[in-house]
């Protein structure tokens, strides 16, 4: 583990694999921190790829920056760490929030992308009801903690029936969570609320772009990927049987094998 301070916050990162290697970035979703990709970590690592991992502003172990934080700005801060690992171009994927993330890194950093990859995420600005919803959850994170969300919505992360099959990805999941500062999440959440809608900047994506979706999101469900896909023609979908909204927690042999194909066969 590794930390670097960027547009005035401390980020802690890692880095797997022979540093020559193509590099992949990625960028975890909410509520959780860059261990969510371990599995995946591990697999890019073996298969000779520059695995590059961070908890984004206000989660895990990075500095927290209370009020709110815009997808813009953690899209900056994942631009401001390549350029301190010395990295101009990379795969950016992301999760979620995190893949919402990376499509405001190709916004706002279109030449340093080789590739994008976004798993269970979508597109479209925030609703009005959304965005009070999200504003609500902010002031209830702030006044109640973590655990009694953590634990409303752990089979919404996973699919519900994979929180018994899979316990122990359930414990990984609701630790992550629970663990989370609850002013990190806040900001995030007031800051999402804000996004843009990115259905316009999509149709201009002419790197190769992988969509992952778990068969049962319920969060996000494979309509939305397939909306995504639509918007970028060429882009390649999977759809990973038995996960919901995080199948590369809940079937990271099945997500690994997915990404490493794609890697492989589109990048040039």
């Amino acid at each position: 583990m590794s930390h670097t301070t960027v547009n005035g916050a401390t980020l802690h990162y890692d880095e797997s694999g022979p540093a020559d290697g193509t590099p992949v970035v990625l960028v975890h979703g909410h509520p959780f921190n860059r261990t969510l990709w371990d599995p995946q970590v591990r697999a890019l690592a073996a298969a000779g790829y520059r695995a590059i991992t961070f908890d984004l502003r206000g989660y895990g172990e990075s500095e927290v920056t209370p009020g709110k934080v815009l997808l813009a700005d953690f899209a900056d801060d994942t631009a401001a760490l390549l350029d301190h690992l010395g990295i101009e171009r990379a795969v950016v994927g992301g999760v979620s929030m995190g893949g919402q993330i990376a499509m405001e890194f190709h916004l706002r950093h279109p030449g340093r992308l080789l590739a994008l990859v976004l798993s269970d995420s979508s597109a479209p600005a925030e609703t009005e009801e959304g965005k009070a919803f999200r504003n609500h959850m902010a002031d209830r994170l702030l006044a109640e903690g973590m655990a009694g969300y953590a634990d409303e919505v752990i089979d919404k992360m996973l699919a519900p029936y994979n929180v018994a099959a899979l316990p122990e990805a359930a414990a990984r999941v609701l630790g992550m969570m629970r663990a989370t500062d609850p002013r990190g999440a806040a900001a995030a959440l007031r800051g999402r609320a804000e996004r843009p809608d990115y259905r316009d900047t999509l149709r201009t994506v002419t790197v190769p772009t992988l969509l992952v979706v778990g068969a049962d999101d319920v969060y996000t469900p494979v309509a939305d990927s397939e909306a995504i896909r639509a918007l970028v023609p060429h882009a390649d979908l999977t759809v990973v049987p038995d996960a919901g909204h995080l199948p590369g927690a809940e079937q990271p042999e099945r997500f690994n094998a997915a990404l490493l194909d794609f890697l492989r066969t589109r990048l040039s």
